[in-house]
């Protein structure tokens, strides 16, 4: 039976319904329909004879790209294959999504790609920006956490949770932009978080269930755990890039960051930009350059003590206050 979920302001269908998306409301249109399970034969016979146009630097622990993607059929659809063996096509209009895997993964596994980097690519190709990051509500507007992968993103979401702020997002940040500024777009109603980042905030690894069964990352399901999940679009009002951790004395640090090193990072912290198209990637930085222009950045140096997350939240909170404060007496 399928299931219908709003995510990041899009309307996604799905051929079955997914667990820990069952709280999402549902979208009164379909702008996404997700098959999971199998490709369709002639992609499929494609996707076996593609050739790739891109090949992820990183590698996993055997030495294998962990991602690589190619055009079929003259570009009508992308493949997205990953070395933990989940393949992933979408259409060139982002509005068809085919997944398929392994007999030894499960249909979490491949649930993880399909809402994580193939969403991001999902965004992109409908021309909606979206970066690596979290947005957490702090009165009435969002507030945007950015940074490298391992930068402590969404260990600091989960920070901001503990303190009763409301998550809009987690690593899919999803920027609409309207006359009056940009908007933050509600994602999914969870956290993930490497082990010890859970046996940091929740006592054991084992505190938070797994992603998936072959994954050690971690979910953090914030309603079921009693903490609030933003459903309203917010606007966007500050965005906060987090750079290496520290044990230096003094931390955490807060700076203003220049426009133009904010727009490299911002740039750089972009969902699926190694692989889209060269205009659209042009289009991109133009939006960017828009959102820098109305939003202030700051750079973050966090503690190394995960213990010490609280105390990074709180001086975002007290900054961001510092930032409105300063808006409202020149306005």
């Amino acid at each position: 039976m399928a299931a219908s979920y709003r995510v990041c302001g899009l309307g996604l269908q799905f051929n079955v319904p997914v667990a820990g998306l069952e709280r999402l409301p549902a979208h009164p249109r379909v702008d996404v329909r997700v098959t999971l399970g199998a490709l369709p034969a002639a992609i499929e016979a494609a996707a076996r004879n593609a050739r790739d146009y891109y090949v992820e630097s990183l590698l996993d622990e055997r030495g294998e790209p962990c991602m690589s993607v190619a055009r079929l059929q003259d570009g009508a659809y992308f493949r997205l294959a990953y070395s933990e063996g989940v393949t992933i096509v979408v259409d060139a209009r982002g509005s068809e999504v085919w997944a398929a895997w392994k007999e030894a993964l499960s249909i979490e596994d491949a649930v993880s790609f399909v809402t994580g980097s193939a969403l991001g690519f999902v965004l992109r190709l409908r021309g909606i920006t979206c970066i690596h990051g979290s947005a957490i509500r702090v009165g009435d507007s969002a507030v945007a956490v950015a940074g490298p992968s391992g930068s402590g993103k969404s260990s600091t979401a989960a920070g901001f949770a503990r303190l009763g702020h409301a998550i809009l997002s987690d690593d899919i940040l999803a920027l609409t932009e309207m006359r009056a500024g940009f908007v933050v777009e509600p994602a999914f109603p969870r956290v993930h978080l490497w082990p010890q980042s859970a046996r940091s905030m929740f006592g054991s690894w084992d505190a938070l269930p797994r992603i998936a069964p072959n994954w050690d990352k971690r979910h953090l399901d914030l309603e079921a755990h009693g903490f609030a999940f933003e459903r309203a679009p917010l606007p966007l009002a500050a965005i906060y890039f987090l750079d290496e951790r520290s044990a230096a004395d003094g931390i955490p640090v807060i700076e203003p960051v220049s426009p133009g090193d904010a727009l490299i990072a911002l740039v750089c912290d972009s969902h699926a930009t190694e692989f889209v198209e060269a205009t659209q990637r042009a289009a991109e930085f133009d939006v960017l350059a828009r959102v820098l222009a109305r939003v202030p950045a700051r750079r973050v140096m966090p503690c190394a003590d995960l213990a010490r997350i609280p105390e990074l939240c709180e001086a975002i909170v007290r900054d961001f206050g510092r930032i409105t404060g300063a808006q409202a007496a020149a306005a």
